[in-house]
């Protein structure tokens, strides 16, 4: 029976190799430094998941709308 290669990604913050598997807690990221430097830019909203404007807040939103 083969072994088969490990799969490996690359940091999101710093593009390191970093295998996923139990010997990198951090995974995706390969330290707890680069984990906390994305979540930082994720609560100071320098990245975002694109999506449908919020209209919640706007005097034109309705339950028609959805």
């Amino acid at each position: 029976m083969s072994q088969s290669q490990p799969t490996v990604v690359k940091c999101p913050t710093c593009k390191t190799d970093v295998v996923w598997g139990e010997q990198s807690p951090y995974r995706p990221f390969c330290c707890k430094r680069c984990q906390l430097i994305d979540l930082g830019e994720w609560a100071d909203e320098e990245k975002a998941i694109a999506g449908a404007p919020d209209m919640s807040d706007t005097d034109v939103w309705s339950e028609d709308n959805y």
